[in-house]
Parts: C-alpha cells; sequence; structure tokens
C-alpha cells in the first residue's frame, strides 16, 4: 500500500507520528467508453473555451463565479492557506461512540505508527479501547480541513472523516408521520420474522453479484469472439431481467385496509417459509404478491431456471440470482424450484 498522508496525532501533549493509508478499494470491474459504430476509444479532451486549444492538465486552474465575476485560484493560492499547511491528526474530544450518526461517516485511513517506539500509538489505542470511547479530531486532506473520528479496528487505529453538520440534509416526509395504526398481531409476527433472520453480520457471505454477473459476460465475450448468446449466459433474455411482471402493483389504490392485509400475508408467508426450511418448500408460496411487500417477499425464493444448464461458464449460482426479477412476480412455483433457494443468512 501508499501511504496518501503522514503527519501525528496530537491529544493533549502527547504526539503519535503515522502514516494514512486507504483501508478500501473498488473491486468493480474497469470500463471505459467506445464508439458503438467501430469500437474506437472515446476520449475527452479538455479545450480552452477562448482560445479553443487543448490544455494539459498541469495549466488547468479552478475558479469561482458569482454571476458576473469570475476568481481565478491557483495551487499556490491555495497551498496559502493556513489549514493546508497542517500535519496533524488534532484530538478534540472523546465521545460516546454510539453519539456518532453513521450516516455522517466517510473513506476510512489505516494508521501505522512511525517512531520508533510505538509506545504512544499503543497508549491511545489502549485508552480508546478500554474508556469504549470514540476520538473527535480535526485534520486538513487534500487541500481540505475534515472532521474525522478515531477508532480502534483489531490492532489498528483507524481514521474515518465525517460530514459537517450542515452537510447533512434535514428530512420530513408526509408519510413518516401518518397516523395509521399498527395492529398488535403485526408487531408480533414482525418480531417473529425478525427472530427468523437473527444472526452475527458476516461480510464475507455476501458477494456484489453484479460484479460476478459482470464478469461472467466478459469471459463469454472472450471466448466467443463477440458472437455472444445472452440467454445461454445468463440463462435468461435481458428483457426478462426488469423484475416486472403481472402481478407487481396489485392493490394499489385500494386503501389502507387493503395494505394492512397484503403485510399481515406477506409477513406470515415469510415465518411460514423460515419455519418450514427445506423439507416444506411449498409453503411459502402462499398469496400476498399483490403489494410491495409481498412483492418483496415473494422475491426471496429463488429458482433455477432450467435455461441455465446452457451456461458457457458453468456458474449456477450467478443465473440464480439473475433470474430473481422474474420469479418475485410468478404467482405459483413446484416444490421442485423452490427447493433450490439460497439459503438465508
Amino acid at each position: 500500500m501508499r501511504a496518501v498522508w503522514s503527519g501525528s496525532i496530537t491529544f493533549g501533549l502527547v504526539n503519535v507520528p503515522v502514516k494514512a493509508y486507504s483501508a478500501t478499494k473498488r473491486h468493480d470491474v474497469a470500463l471505459h467508453q467506445v464508439h458503438d459504430a467501430d469500437g474506437g476509444r472515446i476520449r475527452y479532451q479538455r479545450r480552452c473555451e477562448v482560445c479553443g486549444k487543448k490544455v494539459d492538465y498541469e495549466h488547468i486552474d479552478k475558479a469561482y463565479e458569482d454571476g458576473e465575476q469570475t476568481v481565478v485560484l491557483t495551487d499556490e493560492d491555495f497551498d496559502s492557506l493556513p489549514a493546508a499547511q497542517n500535519d496533524e491528526i488534532e484530538v478534540v474530544q472523546f465521545v460516546p461512540s454510539d453519539q456518532i450518526d453513521p450516516i455522517t461517516l466517510g473513506k476510512s485511513y489505516f494508521l501505522e505508527p512511525q517512531s520508533k517506539s510505538p509506545k504512544s500509538y499503543l497508549l491511545l489505542r489502549q485508552a480508546l479501547q478500554d474508556t469504549e470511547r470514540t476520538a473527535v479530531v480535526t485534520f486538513a486532506l487534500r487541500q481540505k480541513t475534515r472532521l474525522g473520528v478515531l477508532r480502534v479496528q483489531d490492532a489498528v487505529l483507524v481514521l474515518q472523516d465525517i460530514r459537517w453538520a450542515d452537510e447533512v440534509r434535514e428530512v420530513d416526509f408526509p408519510a413518516t408521520r401518518s397516523r395509521a395504526k399498527i395492529g398488535t398481531k403485526e408487531k408480533k409476527l414482525a418480531a417473529a420474522l425478525v427472530d427468523q433472520f437473527a444472526s452475527d453480520f458476516t461480510p464475507e457471505e455476501f458477494e456484489d453479484s453484479y460484479q460476478v454477473e459482470l464478469r461472467q459476460l466478459i469471459d463469454a465475450k472472450l471466448d466467443q469472439g463477440e458472437a455472444l448468446d445472452t440467454e445461454a449466459t445468463f440463462g435468461e433474455s435481458p428483457k426478462d431481467s426488469d423484475g416486472e411482471g403481472e402481478g407487481e402493483g396489485e392493490g394499489e389504490g385500494e386503501g389502507e385496509d387493503a395494505e394492512v392485509i397484503d403485510l399481515m400475508q406477506a409477513l406470515k408467508a415469510s415465518l411460514d417459509k423460515k419455519r418450514g426450511g427445506r423439507k416444506t418448500p411449498a409453503r411459502g408460496s402462499s398469496s400476498g404478491t399483490g403489494s410491495t411487500a409481498g412483492a418483496k417477499t415473494s422475491g426471496s425464493k429463488k429458482t433455477t431456471p432450467q435455461k441455465s444448464g446452457t451456461q458457457k461458464t458453468g456458474s449456477k449460482k450467478t443465473a440464480s440470482k439473475k433470474s430473481t426479477p422474474k420469479t418475485s412476480t410468478s404467482k405459483t412455483s413446484t416444490p421442485k424450484k423452490t427447493g433450490t433457494r439460497r439459503k438465508s443468512a
């Protein structure tokens, strides 16, 4: 890994020299744009609207326009700002960890101790663990002053920037202020459903199915030289993958009572499905798919298309995921097909 920042953490008179490394990376397949007629690469050129010449990046400055005048800001202008020269992560508060709103959290960085003796690094780490608090810090990175938090992950200090208070929007959706009453039965069924799905979070068990399918498509194109049968690759036609079906949207406009009935049916169907397990795959196929909630519940039953046997790459798991929208609105399904549904978390 390459360090993106170096400086020190300061809390009181304690100084902790560190280097920061990006804690995350993207796993998306890298794509670029081409001309559909001949496959030629599409590239964007930066041209000046005054002289019409192509401009290299090193000759580009930033500017602010107030509607009448434009102020040009050079790299030297940005570097002259006092905050840009700050190479310290200053601890300003130690707060209860549950007071940090997850919606404000941004990019994470691993912090590596840089001093010959890591004692101050270990001291700060131990203090955060013992007090069960999170350190609120201020720091500068890439010409921006940032607010952040310091926390411990395994044996490493992690710096995570957070949004300023005025960057989080305030919302007031009318539907959230509805006076609709939730009955005791609905509450009990919902609680039972939550209990059925309760488990420890295991992120390694999940995968980005879109990227898996995209890689599968690319590999098929490479193997077949552009003569690609999409249906043979994914087990279905792309036109069927939009998730639309004849059962979707039923019951709309029938009033609140219809929504409550569909919600009850969806909860009951979900519980029946979880309790039935593999031995009774047909129990989860009751009605209740008319509303959005019902459609979502029935969508959890995944069937393996018969066409998946013709896949070139042999990935049944990917084909099964791709076929989810097609089967989510189906009114009926045979026990044989639903028996292949994905194991729940």
